[in-house]
């Protein structure tokens, strides 16, 4: 359905998108993940005809959209701040892009109610969109965007400006949503929680770079660098020389899968792979804070002091967490050790700033 050949765009001196290739396949919903400056937006707007690249190409269903100006290339997007027109009501919004195609007012009238009635807003196309709430105007939006019947859906962070509770219940519902009618989708966003929830397959972008695809579960499971698996949250990175199915590091000897690369490389412990035990055993700790993350108030992550070596995360349930103070032993579980290609670019620019300082 879209594939970009070695997109580059530039502003100045500073490639917002370097030679990206990517391919969607027709029903397939591709997230591009990735933090502010990634290029992840600049990526949309040069497939939508609103950003021409300095190089490259991009085609939709093998035709080059080099001259195809914006409106005719079949696609739909949809804003982060969905972009409604005010003076228009729910259903003369979603009715713009069937009119703009001079669909006849039957058609779009039943288009309308249909698209009304998918995004679970039935009877409320004489509503006033200045009266809706949030989550109301985000799907309008959506309707909206779909309404033309687009060949290809781009998303721009679609849910960001509502809570989180509003996200969680949306994305289940889009996923449902795009599976249903086979809207092909390519959606940017900066949450990872949202990104696995919605998409096929998930692109991780840095500096203008794709740095990882995969399913949500590959990427999840095997994050290819120590900036990936950062962007997602995970902190336990450490240098290690592995020697058979043990590594050296500052944190003592970690165990590692079998088939672990031999030699110097980097090593990703998830919170669930640190195990607390007595004192006594594995890598003597203290508990500096215990605090919740991803809504679950049942899982804690303790963050531990090793006498040397960076902190670490573990984690636990709530009715085991030890208290801030105390004293653990910490025990790695190889099935939870990752090896990471490349260097800790935000290590390294940490350690400098200290020797500077």
């Amino acid at each position: 359905m879209l594939r970009l050949d070695g997109v580059t765009v530039r502003f100045g001196e500073r490639a917002a998108l370097d030679s990206v290739d990517l391919e969607v396949a027709e029903h397939e919903t591709v997230c591009v993940l990735g933090p502010s400056g990634s290029g992840k937006s600049t990526l949309l707007r040069v497939v939508a005809g609103l950003q021409q690249p300095d190089a490259g190409r991009v085609l939709l269903s093998g035709r080059d959209q080099r001259d195809v100006p914006p409106h005719k290339r079949g696609v739909g997007l949809m804003f982060q701040d969905h972009q409604l027109f005010p003076q228009r009501d729910v259903a003369g919004n979603v009715s713009f892009g069937p009119r703009m195609h001079r669909m006849g007012r039957a058609e779009t009238d039943r288009r309308v109610g249909e698209l009304l009635d998918l995004v679970g807003l039935p009877q409320a196309g004489r509503r006033a969109v200045t009266a809706l709430s949030g989550g109301e105007q985000q799907r309008v939006a959506l309707a909206r965007a779909l309404a033309p019947e687009p060949r290809l859906l781009m998303l721009d962070e679609p849910l960001g400006q509502l809570d989180r509770g509003l996200r969680e219940r949306l994305v289940v519902e889009l996923r449902g949503l795009f599976r249903r009618l086979g809207t092909t989708v390519l959606a940017v966003t900066h949450d990872h929680g949202e990104a696995f929830a919605l998409a096929d397959r998930v692109v991780v972008m840095r500096d203008g770079r794709i740095a990882q695809t995969g399913t949500p579960l590959e990427v999840w499971q095997r994050p290819a660098s120590a900036f990936v698996a950062r962007f997602l949250g995970f902190d336990n990175i450490v240098a290690a020389t592995v020697h058979g199915e043990a590594a050296d590091t500052v944190w003592g000897k970690i165990p590692v899968p079998a088939g672990t690369p031999q030699g110097r490389t980097l090593l990703l412990v998830r919170p669930g792979g640190v195990l607390l035990r007595a004192p006594e055993e594995g890598l003597p700790c203290t508990v500096e804070a215990r605090t919740f993350r991803g809504g679950d108030a049942s899982t804690v992550t303790v963050l531990l002091r090793p006498a040397e070596g960076p902190s670490l995360e573990a984690a636990c349930t709530l009715r085991d967490a030890p208290e801030e103070g105390a004293r653990v032993g910490a025990v790695f579980d190889p099935r939870e050790v990752v090896p990471l290609d490349g260097v800790d670019d935000q290590r390294e620019e940490s350690e400098a700033a200290s020797a500077a300082g």
